[in-house]
This record gives C-alpha cells, sequence and structure tokens, in this order.
C-alpha cells in the first residue's frame, strides 16, 4: 500500500512538470501594458518600484500571478547585469524566460522566472 502511495505521488509530480510551459519574451509593468494599448514597448519598461508583471512573447500579453510578480520582483534585484557592478546603471528593456502554465487566457501561473 505504501509503495502505490510513493508510486501515485511521483506520478503526479512528473505529470505537472510534464505540462509546464515556458515563454521567453519581454517583462514589462503590467498596470502600464494593461491600461495603455497605445503605449509603446518602451514606455512600459519595469522599474525598481513595479510590482505587477506582465510578459510580452509571440505579440501578446500575458500578465503574471501574484507568485510570479513576487518572483520577479526579487529576480529583478538580482538581475545578471548589476551583479559585476551594482553601481553601473541597469539597461531599460528586460528579457524574461517565465516556465509554468497558463491560468484562463492572459495569466501565467509562474514555476520560475530567469531575468536576462
Amino acid at each position: 500500500m505504501r509503495r502505490l502511495l510513493t508510486l501515485c505521488a511521483c506520478a503526479s509530480i512528473f505529470t505537472a512538470l510534464a505540462l509546464a510551459e515556458s515563454w521567453t519574451g519581454k517583462l514589462v509593468d503590467a498596470s502600464c501594458a494593461m491600461n495603455s494599448q497605445q503605449s509603446s514597448a518602451t514606455t512600459c519598461d519595469p522599474t525598481s518600484s513595479t510590482t505587477a508583471f506582465a510578459l510580452v512573447a509571440g505579440g501578446k500579453t500575458y500578465k503574471l500571478d501574484d507568485a510570479g510578480n513576487t518572483k520577479a520582483i526579487e529576480a529583478m534585484k538580482n538581475r545578471a547585469d548589476r551583479s559585476a557592478n551594482p553601481n553601473s546603471p541597469q539597461s531599460t528593456s528586460v528579457t524574461a524566460k517565465v516556465t509554468g502554465s497558463k491560468d484562463g487566457d492572459n495569466t501565467l501561473k509562474v514555476d520560475s522566472i530567469q531575468v536576462q
């Protein structure tokens, strides 16, 4: 019985991992991107005070869930271009790879995020 439960638990974990998708695109400020239909991509670049993020991938804008926003904030703090010299200015354009699943039409349930 114990082996059966262990086997079922492992199968469910691997199934969940198999369903994960990944998207690569530009990370933007969600409040700007979703509210302004005609805003250019550069006006919606995230800043250090951004708390809600969206990903523009394949011509479509996806909002990140709450957990994804938290992960994006942490990833922005630890960006690779600042790790060498924290006093250097950050580039404004942020590319990110998001792994997770779609939650509805335009929301991503984020498992992990890598900011480049």
